[in-house]
């Protein structure tokens, strides 16, 4: 059985007085979750994050990272950056990254690849626009960003790479994926990883579904055989998160 993983992608959100009390306020709530829990913070809250969260069962993560190790690239973090702070995952790909920072199939690649390199879990995000689902691309779509983003990874790392699956005509919106369609896509990109792969590493890989994913909806989510927790953007800074680990559990 593969371990469920929920993640937050906190986004552009909590200066750290803020992301301290919100840690503080969640941390104990997630305690003891049975399944894996990581908090994606602003690139200014990963020092205090890591500290606040030692000893604790919940993990930190980037939001973004450049695929060189240094250099001129004026306002990025490397990898190895990153890892000095004690995080542990990275998000890449994401579409917000992709829409407004002109990230392509291309870059998710190296930054999977560096991330992998420095020994960060990159979350690696694909998914379709509405016109894209309307035009009924979306297996194609998503084969294509899975199979390019994985280029030159070995099995074994591959194995331990984690795949979000947001539709981003669910991303912020309240619309969201039904549990069968987040399950059709989710089962898909499994099934890319094993034409490349093989079968034992499709089973271990994790794939989640991120776009709009609240406490109401969670549980008919996490019930599809082939996701594996969430990616979770606004109710990550909430409360709610909790609850959103709780139906995991379940």
């Amino acid at each position: 059985m593969r371990r469920k993983i929920i993640a937050g992608n906190w986004k552009m959100n909590c200066a750290p007085t803020q992301a301290a009390e919100l840690i503080i306020g969640l941390k104990d709530r997630v305690a003891g979750a049975a399944c894996d829990v990581v908090f994606c913070v602003p690139a200014v809250d990963l020092l205090l994050a890591a500290e606040l969260l030692k000893d604790t069962n919940v993990r930190v993560g980037a939001q973004n990272m450049h695929f060189e190790d240094s250099g001129a690239y004026t306002g990025e973090i490397s990898a190895a950056m990153i890892k000095e702070t004690g995080a542990e995952y990275v998000i890449i790909g994401h579409s917000e990254r992709r829409q407004y920072f002109a990230e392509t199939d291309e870059t998710v690649n190296k930054k999977a690849l560096k991330a992998i390199e420095r020994g960060l879990t990159p979350i690696i995000c694909v998914g379709e626009s509405k016109d894209q689902r309307e035009q009924g691309i979306t297996f194609d779509l998503v084969r294509m960003q899975t199979r390019i983003a994985l280029l030159g990874i070995g099995a074994e790392d591959a194995a331990k790479v984690v795949i979000a699956y947001e539709p981003i005509w669910a991303i912020g919106t309240g619309k969201v994926a039904t549990p069968e369609q987040g399950q059709d896509v989710c089962k898909a990109i499994r099934g890319v990883v094993g034409e490349i792969y093989g079968e034992k590493t499709a089973d271990a890989i994790r794939v989640q579904y991120g776009g709009s994913v609240n406490a109401a909806n969670a549980a008919g989510i996490f019930a599809m055989p082939d996701i594996d927790g969430a990616l979770v953007g606004g109710a990550s800074t909430k409360p709610e998160f909790a609850e959103i680990v709780s139906a995991a559990e379940k």
